[in-house]
C-alpha cells in the first residue's frame, strides 16, 4: 500500500483542526463525536498546544497527517514535524489572508523543499475575499525566496467547518457526502508517495521527531522510517549527531490509525511509527540497525526568548492546596518535561533559582499550569526577555507584530505602541478596521496584551511572531500601576474593599483570605499603597438615617495566569497553587522591603 505524509500547518485560528477532524469522518476514521485536541487545555483555549499524528485511508493508500499548532509560542511543536513529511497543507483563512505565524510555518516548509498545497479555508465567511488571499499568499512565497517549482503550487478552496471543498471557486461544492474529496485527490496527485523500496542491504534509517509516554511501556519515540523497515523485537542502535550511541530492544511497535495506535510486528520505509523498548530514546536521534549508518543531521529548533525563576513556595499560605511542594518535585517535574518538550530550556544552577527559558508567555503560561492542574505549588519571578551579546553588541529579540483593530481604536494603540519601541511597518484598511504591522522588542510586548484588551474594548485582535535578536532597543515607557499591599492577615470585609475600590483596581472578593504583603489590586497613580482589606466597620449603639447603606463593589479583575504575568512588577512574585493564583511581594513585610530597598539603593 502507498502512503502519503503531510502535515497540516496554518496560523492559530485559521481551521487545521476543524479540517483534519473532518477528513477524518469522511474517510471512516471518525464517528465526528471526537476531536484531535483532546487536551483540556487545548479545549479550553480553543487552539492546538501539541503536535499530533493521525491516518486515514483514500483509494487505497494510507495518509498519514500531522496536526500542528498554529500559535507562534509552539513553533518548536513544527519544526520537528516538517522533517518527517514530504509536503504541507497551508490553511490560509479567506478573510484574514496569511498572518505572522502563515509566514513562520512557510518559512520553515520552503526552506526544507517542500512544496505546499494551499487551502483558502472559510470562504463563506462574511468578507472572505478569495482571490485577494490568494494574491498575498502568492506575494509572501516570493517574498521568502520559493522556487519556482514551489511558487507553482496547486490550490484548493474550502470549508473546513462544513466538511467541503472544491478546486474552481466558481464551482459548487459536491453534494455527495464526500465533500472532502477534491482535496484528497490532490494530496494523491501531488504529494510524492513516502513508499519506496527498501535497499538491497536492508539497513534501517529511521528519525525520531516526537515523544510520547506511556504508564505502562515507558518513554516512546514517533518516527519516520526513511530506509528499510522496523519489526518488532529488533535490536536497534539509536545514535545522535554527535555520534552517542544507546541501543535497546523494540518491545512495541505501533502505527496511527485514525485517533488510535494500532500495535504491528512490521513497518517499512516510509511509514510514521511509535516505538516502544528504548528508554533513552530522544527527539532527533537515527535509529539504525548498522552502526555505521550516518545519522540524520539534528532537528534544528529556534531559540527561546523569555526566561523566568522558579522557587518553592514560601508564603504563609503555602502547603494548603497542593501535593508536590519542593524544589527536588519540581526538578524531577521539568526533567519529565524537557523530554518532549524541545523549545524550553532549564538552567537547574540558577543563583535565584530554577530558570526556565520559553518560546514566549503563552509557552511558559501553559507548562505552569498544567504543573498547577497536576498539584504542584510553586512561586516565580518576573518574565525576562533573553539578552545575549554578540560582538560585545548586547543584543534583545524583536518581534513581529500585527494587530487589527475597529478603526476608532488606531490612535490609541499606535501610541503605546510607540512609547513601547513599536516601529510601524504597515498599515492597511480594511473593512471599517485597520491591520498594523510593527517591529518591537519582546520587552515592550510583555504586559502589553491586558491594555490592549482594555483599550480596544475586546474588539482587537493581536498577533506577534520572533522575527530576530538585534541591538537593545533603550528605555521602554510602559503604563506604570502601583500595587495595593495588604498590611494583615485575615478574612477580606466587604466594608474596607468598598472604600479601596476608589483608589485602583482589585483582584480579590469579600471572604478572601490574605496574608500581609500580598498584592490585592493595583492602583491607578503608579506608587504602591499600603492598605487593610480585613478592616472592619466601627459598631455602635447609635443609629442615624444613612449610614447603613448598601456597600455595592464593583466586580475584581479576574486574575488568571497569563494576566498575572504580564501584570506581576520586579520585586514581587507569583503564587501558584491548585486553588489560587496570588501575586506576592518578594520581602512580605514593610520593614524588609524598606531594608531590601536601602541595600539595593
Amino acid at each position: 500500500m502507498e502512503i502519503r505524509n503531510i502535515a497540516i500547518i496554518a496560523h492559530v485560528d485559521h481551521g487545521k483542526t476543524t479540517l483534519t477532524d473532518k477528513i477524518l469522518e469522511q474517510t471512516g476514521m471518525s464517528d465526528g463525536s471526537v476531536s484531535m485536541d483532546s487536551n483540556a487545555l487545548e479545549q479550553e483555549r480553543g487552539i492546538t498546544i501539541y503536535a499530533k499524528n493521525t491516518s486515514c485511508y483514500w483509494r487505497d493508500t494510507k495518509i498519514n497527517i500531522l496536526d500542528t499548532p498554529g500559535h507562534a509560542d509552539f513553533g518548536s511543536e513544527v519544526e520537528r514535524v516538517l522533517r518527517s513529511v514530504d509536503s504541507v497543507l497551508l490553511v490560509v483563512d479567506a478573510a484574514e489572508g496569511p498572518m505572522p505565524q502563515t509566514k513562520f510555518v512557510l518559512k520553515k516548509s520552503l526552506e526544507l523543499g517542500l512544496k505546499p498545497i494551499l487551502v483558502l479555508n472559510k470562504i463563506d465567511k462574511l468578507g472572505a475575499d478569495v482571490k485577494k488571499a490568494h494574491d498575498e499568499v502568492y506575494e509572501l512565497f516570493f517574498d521568502l525566496g520559493a522556487g519556482d517549482e514551489q511558487l507553482d503550487f496547486a490550490t484548493v478552496y474550502a470549508n473546513g467547518r462544513e466538511g467541503l471543498s472544491k478546486l474552481d471557486p466558481a464551482e459548487d461544492f459536491p453534494t455527495d457526502g464526500l465533500g472532502l474529496a477534491p482535496l484528497l485527490d490532490l494530496v494523491l496527485a501531488k504529494v510524492p508517495p513516502a513508499t519506496v523500496a527498501v535497499p538491497a542491504d536492508g539497513d534501517l534509517c529511521a528519525q525520531v521527531f516526537n515523544l510520547a509516554y506511556d504508564n505502562f511501556l515507558g518513554r516512546m519515540g514517533i518516527c519516520r522510517i526513511y530506509a528499510g523497515s522496523l519489526k518488532s523485537g529488533q535490536t536497534v542502535i539509536a545514535k545522535d549527531a554527535g555520534g552517542h550511541l544507546h541501543s535497546g530492544k523494540v518491545s512495541k511497535l505501533f502505527t496511527f490509525e485514525g485517533l488510535a495506535k494500532k500495535p504491528v510486528t512490521e513497518a517499512v520505509a516510509g511509514d510514521i511509527v511509535m516505538v516502544a523498548g528504548l528508554p533513552d530514546i530522544y527527539i532527533s536521534q537515527t535509529l539504525v540497525a548498522n552502526p555505521a549508518t550516518e545519522a540524520w543531521p539534528a532537528i534544528a529548533i529556534d531559540e527561546p526568548t523569555l526566561s523566568l525563576n522558579m522557587l518553592i513556595n514560601d508564603s504563609p499560605f503555602a502547603g494548603r492546596s497542593g501535593k508536590f511542594l519542593t524544589s527536588r518535585q519540581i526538578r524531577e517535574r521539568l526533567l519529565r518535561e524537557l523530554e518532549v518538550n524541545v523549545g524550553l530550556q532549564v538552567d537547574f544552577d540558577g543563583p535565584a533559582g530554577i530558570k526556565v527559558l520559553g518560546r514566549g508567555e503563552l509557552h511558559l503560561a501553559v507548562l505552569l499550569e498544567q504543573m498547577r492542574r497536576e498539584g504542584f505549588e510553586l512561586a516565580v519571578s518576573q518574565p525576562e526577555t533573553i539578552i545575549k551579546e554578540v560582538a560585545g553588541v548586547k543584543q534583545e529579540p524583536f518581534e513581529e507584530v500585527t494587530i487589527l483593530v475597529p478603526d476608532q481604536y488606531v490612535g490609541v494603540v499606535m501610541e503605546k505602541i510607540g512609547n513601547r519601541k513599536g516601529l510601524l511597518l504597515d498599515m492597511k484598511k480594511e473593512r471599517g478596521q485597520t491591520r498594523l504591522s510593527f517591529r518591537m522588542p519582546t520587552r515592550g510586548l510583555i504586559g502589553y496584551r491586558n491594555e490592549f484588551i482594555v483599550d480596544t474594548k475586546g474588539e482587537g485582535i493581536l498577533t506577534n511572531i520572533f522575527q530576530a535578536f538585534a541591538p537593545l532597543a533603550g528605555v521602554i515607557n510602559k503604563t506604570k500601576y502601583g500595587s495595593m499591599i495588604s498590611m494583615e492577615s485575615g478574612k477580606v470585609l466587604a466594608f474596607a474593599l468598598g472604600g479601596l475600590q476608589d483608589r485602583g483596581t482589585l483582584y480579590i472578593t469579600p471572604g478572601t483570605e490574605v496574608y500581609e504583603g500580598m498584592v490585592i489590586g493595583n492602583t491607578a497613580k503608579g506608587e504602591d499603597m499600603i492598605v487593610n482589606p480585613t478592616k472592619g466597620k466601627q459598631l455602635t449603639n447609635m443609629r442615624a438615617s444613612g449610614s447603613d447603606e448598601t456597600i455595592q463593589l464593583t466586580p475584581p479583575f479576574d486574575l488568571t495566569l497569563e494576566r498575572a504575568l504580564g501584570l506581576m512588577r520586579e520585586d514581587e512574585y507569583l503564587e501558584i497553587t491548585p486553588t489560587d493564583i496570588r501575586l506576592r511581594k518578594k520581602y512580605l513585610t514593610e520593614n524588609d522591603r524598606k531594608k531590601f530597598a536601602r541595600r539595593k539603593g
